[in-house]
């Protein structure tokens, strides 16, 4: 089992006896000095065993808590790591230590309970073992097996589509109990990897989107003679609260996504700035606890089914979304389908995508990276977000940005938490130009963009965040774009576009009935704060259309 370290040098009964409640599932540690939890640490790592978190108090006798942290983390650098301050020390130890919460040195800070069920204090600690459970932890149940004698990049794909959907997977070799187990139903030669899903139906599958389909089916399930209200392109945090308000307010929705739930935002290891979770949430835990709200209100989803064509409805014929899944018919469309990386063009990159290079933060591949030396390539919140995930797992990571330094791109508190971890590096006025490997990714090429001087280096993970590009090609040329492709809206539509010599609404394209939110937009402000409050604020403006039609 796991284990919790608990560290105090005169309330170790109290902390025992507080956390008993976790003794069926972790094994319980304590330790009156940091010294000594350091040992306990490292001989459960010696054991092959794993700890989850360390949990002190806010003075510790033969070091600093701070100090305490920075050791432990060295020794086990995934674990979480939580102060509880007995009522004594809690207002007056608070100011000097708050302030490192910011920069990622411990990841929170809470009152020691006084008295019996202090569900608040426990209900931290979950969230906090939950995160650890999910990013790091084998799962102990899983809802998906996969069977593959190896790590290929189809593997490594469907697993990061499960992850995403927060859906318990493991990968297990064909001569594992379990992989005979599974393989067992398959009739003939198994073609790997082999999926054995809720339905305990062991497939092949070629694709993520086949995985997608055998979970959660595809559009033409939906009644062909049925006309939605509104359709929404597009599962991240737009998309997302224009679902959850959309079907509470009785609209009948059905959201249409390419990948997994959750967008861009949803491959995020840790949000710390979002309103309302004071210790951060993952973009995948936001992302499936939207779906889950959305679920109840009666919308639909299907994902892993790209939107192709977007067919518009003439004299008050609906709108008709097609996908190679089957086709949409719905009276109101909201475009949220969000943005894509960039792709690197560089010698080498296409072949060893998923074989060691990767676009976006992987959550994953990251699992895959301990002990290596990995690259993150790009300046903004999601490269910052990727780099510490990447920390936990792997002996360094490298900040590979064009710019002299990450300030004009990257939030304080994740440049802050950058420059703390000692792991990570930033390395500035540099690019990627070139990148090799047999089989999988073994070096890049950087280029000095101030000197031009090219330097070759070892690299067994590179993660490309490089900056946004819409996807909208699906969408008609009646809907107007600005010169990057990305969708017009109210005012900035030129006004040889308006009709009647009026803009069109807010959040309204130049299409009747179609709008669009989220990072689509042209102008928009690229948070999943503004995302979701533009998700939110389009659905009066469908309200008004469907009225009006």
């Amino acid at each position: 089992m796991p284990a919790l370290i608990l560290v105090s040098e005169t309330r170790c009964p109290e902390l025992r006896d507080e956390f008993g409640r976790y003794a069926r599932d972790y094994d319980l540690h304590t330790a009156t000095t940091v010294a000594e939890a350091e040992r306990v640490a490292a001989t459960v790592r010696e054991e092959g065993g794993q700890v989850a978190m360390f949990v002190a108090e806010s003075q510790l006798p033969d070091a600093s808590v701070l100090e305490a942290f920075a050791r432990w983390r060295a020794v086990v650098p995934t674990a979480r790591r939580l102060i509880a301050a007995h009522w004594s020390r809690f207002l007056t130890d608070a100011p000097t230590l708050r302030a490192g919460l910011a920069k990622g040195k411990y990841d929170a800070y809470l009152l020691m309970p006084r008295g019996v069920r202090d569900e608040e204090f426990h209900t931290a600690v979950c969230e906090l073992l939950s995160d650890w459970g999910s990013t790091v932890a084998t799962p102990e149940v899983v809802s998906v097996r996969i069977v593959s004698p190896v790590a290929d990049a189809l593997t490594l794909s469907i697993r990061d589509y499960l992850d995403r959907m927060g859906l318990p997977n493991r990968v297990y070799p064909p001569d594992s109990d379990v992989g005979r187990e599974v393989l067992a139903a398959v009739d003939g030669e198994p073609h790997y990897p082999v999926v054995e899903a809720m339905d305990k139906l062991p497939t092949s599958p070629r694709s993520v989107r086949d995985v997608a389909m055998r979970i959660y089916g595809q559009p033409a399930d939906i009644d062909l003679d049925q006309v939605v209200d509104v359709a929404i392109v597009g599962a991240g945090p737009a998309g997302l609260a224009a679902a959850v308000y959309a079907s509470s307010e009785g609209l009948t929705t059905v959201v249409l996504e390419a990948e997994a739930v959750g967008g861009q935002a949803g491959t995020s290891s840790m949000i710390r700035n979002y309103l309302g979770f004071p210790r951060g949430i993952s973009g995948m835990r936001l992302a499936q606890r939207a779906r889950n709200q959305a679920i109840r209100f009666g919308t639909r989803f299907f994902s892993g089914w790209p939107v192709t064509h977007l067919e518009p409805g003439v004299d008050g014929a609906p709108h008709v979304l097609r996908t190679e899944g089957g086709d949409v018919r719905a009276r109101s469309v909201v475009v949220s389908a969000g943005v894509e990386y960039r792709r690197l063009r560089v010698p080498g990159v296409d072949r060893l995508v998923g074989l060691g290079v990767f676009y976006g933060s992987a959550m994953t591949a990251a699992r895959e990276m301990e002990g290596n030396d990995v690259v993150v390539v790009g300046g903004g919140n999601s490269a910052g977000q990727a780099a510490i995930h990447l920390a936990r797992f792997a002996d360094s990571v490298t900040i590979l940005v064009r710019r002299p330094d990450l300030e004009s791109t990257m939030s304080a508190y994740l440049i802050g938490e950058i420059a703390y971890n000692p792991r990570i590096t930033v390395q500035p006025c540099s690019e990627v130009v070139e990148v090799g490997g047999e089989g999988r990714l073994e070096w890049i090429t950087m280029r000095d963009t101030t000197t031009g001087a090219d330097t070759r280096r070892d690299c067994s993970g590179l993660f490309l965040l490089l900056g946004a590009e819409p996807h909208c090609d699906w969408l008609p040329d009646s809907v107007s774009r600005d010169a990057r492709g990305f969708v017009l809206t109210g005012r900035d539509v030129p006004p040889e576009h308006w009709r009647g010599g009026l803009p069109p609404g807010n959040l309204e394209t130049t299409l009747p009935g179609v709008f669009a939110a989220g990072d689509i937009r042209s102008g928009s402000m690229k948070r999943v704060a503004a995302a979701s409050g533009e998700g939110a604020s389009v659905v009066p403006l469908v309200h008004a259309w469907l009225s009006a039609v």
